[in-house]
Parts: C-alpha cells; structure tokens; sequence
C-alpha cells in the first residue's frame, strides 16, 4: 500500500508540474498612464495635455512557447487636453475633459531568460476619445471621437511563481490627435492634421492558467 500510495502522489506531483509548464493562457491587469506629446500643426494649432492615469486588462494566447497573441481593453480617468488657435483675430483657448478607452490585439514575442523573460509586442487599436462634461470642459459643442492607430512596446516579465509574474512595459500609442468634431468655425476649428505618439508606462501582475 505504500508503494501504491508513493506511486499515487508521485504521478499527482507530475501532473501538476506538466499542467504548469503546459500553461498557454494568461491574464494581467496593470496600473498604466498616458503622457501625451506637446503638438504644434501647421494648421496655428496647439495641443498640450496633463497626464492621464488608469487600468489596463489584457489577455494572451500562447501561440508557440516564445511567441502569443494579446487582446487588451484600457480605460483613463479623465484628464484635461487645451487647445490654443490663433488665427488672425486672436488667439482662443479651450480645454476638454476627456477619457481614453483602448481596444487593442498585439503580436507578442517573449525572451526566456530563468525567470526574467523580455518581451516585444505590436498591433493595431482602437482609441476612443470620451470628452466629460464638467467644468473642465469650455467648449459645449465637444463629440466623441473614435480613431484608428497602432501600440508598440517592449518589457519585461519577472516570475514571481509558476502562475503569476510582475510585468513592467513601455509602450507606444500612434493616433491622430483628436478633434472631438470640432472642425470649424474658423475660431473652434481643433483640426492639426498631426498624429500623437502617446508614451504608455505600465505595471502590473498576470495571472498564468
């Protein structure tokens, strides 16, 4: 009986260790901040923002050991975008409350390094610019606006065990800058004809199933 029993838990701890190593799936959730670019256009636009602080959920499909692909969703809490156009009659200012979503999916490949594990990713979004109506807001006219773009980045995963790791990350966000529809007249025009690269820090743990 107590070979069988030595046997029995020997093939549970196998069992264990294989699902562990088999894991294919996983699923973060991150801390992140969007820091976006000064934007003068040739257009007599100027566009400046404070930094935007939020959450990131993303998960990944393990493809092959090294490479994966990711689905995310990422929301901010609203930040202030200010507009200045000047034009020949003056120069006009306008701020707009706003909140950032990001649909995304990337190509990720990963670095296996012990339990350091760099990684690269890229694909293409979807960005979607909510203006809040509050007192931040000038401009009662603001719409939402949604934009095509892509997310670039690269970091690095630190395993903390077998089913979770800390990850740190620098990415990319290219979008055109947003003009919330306001696109005339000649003193509200918010149009740049410019495109953002946001800068993305994130943090976060992932889950590893």
């Amino acid at each position: 009986m107590k070979k069988i029993a030595i046997i029995a838990f020997l093939l549970a701890v196998s069992v264990a260790v294989g699902s562990a190593q088999e894991s294919r799936q996983d699923f973060s959730l991150s801390g992140t901040a969007l820091v976006e670019p000064f934007v003068a256009s040739p257009t007599n636009v100027y566009v400046s923002a404070n930094r935007a602080f939020g959450a990131l959920g993303s998960y990944r499909f393990m493809l092959t050991p090294s490479s994966a692909f990711e689905a995310n969703y990422g929301m901010t809490y609203q930040n202030s975008i200010h507009y200045v156009i000047r034009n020949g009659s003056g120069s006009y200012n306008y701020l707009v409350s706003n909140r950032v979503q990001e649909i995304s999916g990337a190509f990720v490949h990963t670095f296996h390094y012990r339990k350091y594990n760099p990684f690269i990713e890229g694909g293409p979004g979807v960005f979607l610019f909510r203006p809040v109506r509050n007192s931040g807001t000038t401009d009662d006219f603001v719409k939402p606006q949604k934009e095509i773009g892509a997310l670039y980045g690269a970091g690095i995963a630190y395993e903390i065990s077998p089913s979770f790791d800390i990850r740190v990350e620098m990415r990319g966000v290219v979008t055109k800058v947003p003009t919330f529809g306001q696109t005339g007249p000649p003193n509200s025009d918010f149009a740049t004809n410019k495109w953002y690269n946001i800068y993305n820090p994130v943090i976060g743990v992932a889950y590893h199933f």
